[in-house]
């Protein structure tokens, strides 16, 4: 197979263009391509080679970037030697945009791209080309590779991606001092022409500063930039590509230069003399009068050192420099006594402190002015050494102990204080405790002591005193929280369930330092242990798999620890561990009621919904008890309507089916079962049926149904003059035990015997629950002892 191209896509391949068209023109004959060799012999015969000759000729394709013309691109031409251009050759392409980007015409072989391709995005595309027999759909040759490079265009212009820029160069520097380099960027091909050569220039900031032009370096152009004429610059630069031809595009860019500042400037004082009034009641030590050079550069440049170099001054009084003002303060070093010298003259220098020896010829960065101090005459009241004072004591320390000794210039005056917890002498001015004092109560004690002439008491000095109370280790050290520790019912073993800190009032100077560990004396816990993290805090890790918070709720783990203090000290803190359901992650699902009415875990309306099924079930619950009750039905059916108390008497009867064969003389008297041995579970023909035969009952049937209503008469009667009842009638009832039972009755009343050893008086011992039950059986005895 051949690829041929019909057009030179730049300057470059014009003369591999005509190689290649001319290359292509003598192949494209087909009648002229043998598909087999051929020998002509001495004889004249020709000779045929069945080897075929190689008719794949593969090579790279160029495509042009961002073509928009209306018609798709042409690419080039693929042809097989087999092809003797009757159509029987069928061209097939695959790969990177087969059939999506690049089209083949399967007859021709000829290839375009229909879409406009960017070189930035995807430099080249790999296809594959095959020559297949379109009839029979055999390869006619072996699938062959080649290589579509897209073509660059300038169509993108330099970028800088890292700007704006912020630089700075000292100034005063010399004429070429890199101050800094740009760097932009071209997205084009910097191997294909000069569309990706970039040229910078500079647009603002001359003659200030210049630009080398293939490095993009930023260089110094004008010597002697002061920073205090001018401190800020702008600067801004171009790149251009097309190697800053005409047509090329560029991008720009700003930066931004300030000049540092050097020391180039000495200080100077406004003026050269100065005046200053000081009373000679001024306390030494204290400042009484300040005086400033100034200075145009800044930070350490400007830093200036004040010194008294005359020793009339420097006997008296001392200077020193406040750095962050730049002043001198003037101190008294000695006391003034207006009786004996009224003046002094101080001559101060003020001198920089970071000297550049680049600028030695501008002098010697110093500068010089004299200060007259006029002293004036006071009456002078008790003077301190200092105006507060802050001194120490350990607390716990006994009674008396001795804090500190205030000294004044002169030794007739008295001291006093107030407060509970210091005493003063009067006369030495030394401070003692009154008692033990509490750091962990109060660390600081501020008091007021009072200095005054013995003479004069009229002239008072106050003085404020700041007493520390050091910390001695006398406090226990403690768990820091109070809190449950919540523990997951799918903690594992190993698994950490909480990490404690400890606290102790107590201050050590280089941090509170603690260890911990389970007491020794009570057995090994099988739940929990605890691991010591040697960094003041402990694990609480879990022994065991899975809790279960029905089994058991509540844990109790007591841990000690100690305190790093000298002596050490311990205490015990015991920790109460929750059991909790948890989600996955460890979260909380729920605990106890907390979790039940936590508003974090339940809405308002949620809690409203619960309370409503709540009552619901127990509607329902009490509806039902109701219902259980009312199907009870009564012994005696009466179509009255009964509206009072109705008192019933349940006893067994002998079987399911016996209701009716219960004997109640049995009940009224037991002594009498003995005589009475007929059938109790069958009903007498007397009692079933009516009219004549009743003449048939027998006579102790008959003594039953006297009995019977006898033994109701009675009961009536007991009933009308019980007082305990309720003031209105009542309905009793008394059960039967029925009839009709094949087995016969099972009623304990019928048991044989008339008389009992058994003493029943101990139930009166009872109490009222079984008071009923023994007048039954003190009945009984009473009618058998008749």
């Amino acid at each position: 197979m051949r690829i041929s191209t019909t057009s030179c896509l730049c300057p470059f391949l014009v003369c591999l263009c005509f190689i290649q068209r001319c290359y292509g023109a003598s192949h494209h004959v087909p009648a002229k391509v043998p598909s087999k060799n051929q020998t002509k012999l001495a004889n004249g015969e020709t000779e045929v080679h069945h080897r075929p000759k190689r008719g794949w000729i593969w090579n790279q394709f160029f495509v042009l970037e961002e073509h928009m013309g209306p018609d798709p691109q042409y690419v080039g031409k693929l042809h097989s030697n087999s092809d003797k251009g009757d159509g029987s050759v069928r061209y097939i392409l695959d790969g990177e945009g087969a059939g999506t980007i690049f089209i083949i015409d399967e007859v021709t072989g000829d290839i375009r791209a229909t879409k406009s391709l960017d070189r930035e995005r995807k430099t080249h595309y790999v296809l594959h080309a095959q020559a297949l027999d379109r009839h029979t759909e055999e390869a006619l040759e072996p699938k062959s590779e080649f290589i579509i490079k897209v073509q660059d265009i300038n169509d993108n212009a330099p970028k800088f991606p890292d700007g704006p820029f912020v630089a700075t160069v000292p100034e005063m520097s010399e004429v070429g001092t890199s101050v800094l380099q740009v760097t932009a960027t071209d997205a084009d091909d910097p191997t294909y022409g000069n569309s990706a050569r970039i040229v910078y220039s500079i647009l603002q900031g001359q003659p200030y500063f210049s630009v080398d032009p293939k490095t993009g370096i930023i260089r110094t152009a004008l010597a002697n930039m002061d920073r205090e004429a001018r401190e800020h610059y702008t600067v801004v630069i171009q790149a251009k590509d097309m190697a800053g031809q005409v047509g090329g595009l560029s991008g720009s860019t700003t930066i931004n230069i300030t000049l540092t500042d050097i020391n180039d400037n000495p200080p100077t004082f406004p003026q050269k003399n100065y005046q200053l009034y000081v009373p000679e009641s001024a306390q030494v030590g204290k400042p009484v009068g300040k005086i400033k050079a100034n200075d145009e550069d800044l930070g350490i440049n400007a830093d200036i050192k004040y010194s008294i170099i005359n020793s009339e001054g420097a006997n008296m009084f001392s200077i020193s420099t406040d750095r962050e003002m730049r002043e001198g303060i003037i101190s008294l070093k000695k006391p003034l006594n207006y009786e004996r010298k009224k003046t002094y003259t101080l001559h101060i220098e003020g001198m920089n402190t970071h000297v550049d020896p680049r600028f030695s010829y501008l002098g010697s960065f110093k500068d010089t002015a004299t200060l007259k101090i006029t002293v004036g005459d006071v009456d002078e009241a008790p003077v301190f050494s200092i105006d507060h004072y802050i001194m120490d004591v350990y607390e716990n320390s006994p009674s008396g102990t001795e804090v500190d000794t205030y000294t004044i210039y002169r030794n007739d005056y008295k001291y006093s204080e107030g407060v509970r917890y210091f005493r003063i002498d009067e006369s030495s001015g030394v401070i003692r405790t009154t008692q033990p004092l509490d750091r962990e109560d109060m660390p600081w004690h501020n008091i007021t002591v009072m200095a005054s002439e013995v003479d004069n008491p009229s002239l008072l000095s106050h003085v404020p005193v700041t007493v520390q109370v050091l910390d001695v280790n006398d406090n226990p050290p403690e768990i820091a929280t109070d809190e449950e520790v919540i523990v997951c019912e799918s903690s594992r073993p190993g698994q950490v369930i909480r990490t404690v800190t400890a606290v102790d009032k107590d201050d050590f100077a280089n941090g509170q330092r603690f260890s911990f560990a389970l007491p020794n004396q009570i057995p090994v816990n099988p739940n929990f242990t605890l691991k010591d993290n040697e960094d003041s805090t402990a694990n609480i890790i879990a022994r065991r798999r899975r809790f279960n918070h029905l089994t058991q709720e509540l844990y109790e783990l007591p841990i000690v620890v100690w305190d790093g203090g000298e002596p050490s000290l311990s205490g015990t803190s015991t920790l109460t561990l929750r059991v909790c359901p948890c989600q996955r992650h460890g979260r909380i699902r729920m605990c106890q009621g907390e979790a039940f009415l936590s508003s974090a875990g339940l809405s308002t309306g949620a809690l409203i919904a619960i309370l409503l099924c709540i009552v619901i079930l127990l509607a329902i619950v009490v509806l039902f008890i109701t219902l259980r009750r009312s199907k009870k039905e009564p012994l005696i059916i009466s179509e009255e309507d009964i509206r009072e108390n109705v008192v019933t008497y349940d006893d067994e009867g002998g079987g399911e089916e016996d209701t009716e064969a219960f004997d109640i003389i049995a009940l009224r008297n037991p002594a009498a079962a003995e005589e009475l041995k007929f059938r109790r579970d069958v009903r007498p023909e007397a009692r079933q049926h009516c009219g004549p035969s009743r003449s048939r009952r027998s006579p102790s049937v008959e003594l039953d149904e006297v009995d019977v209503h006898d033994f109701i008469r009675q009961r009536l009667v007991e009933a009308d003059m019980d007082t305990s009842v309720p003031p209105y009638d009542s309905l009793q009832t008394y059960a039967y035990e029925g009839q009709g039972s094949l087995t016969g009755s099972i009623s304990p009343l019928d048991s044989p015997g008339t008389q009992s050893e058994q003493d029943y008086n101990y139930l009166d011992d009872w109490g009222p629950q079984f008071q009923k039950l023994a007048e039954l059986y003190g009945e009984a005895d009473s009618d058998v002892t008749t």
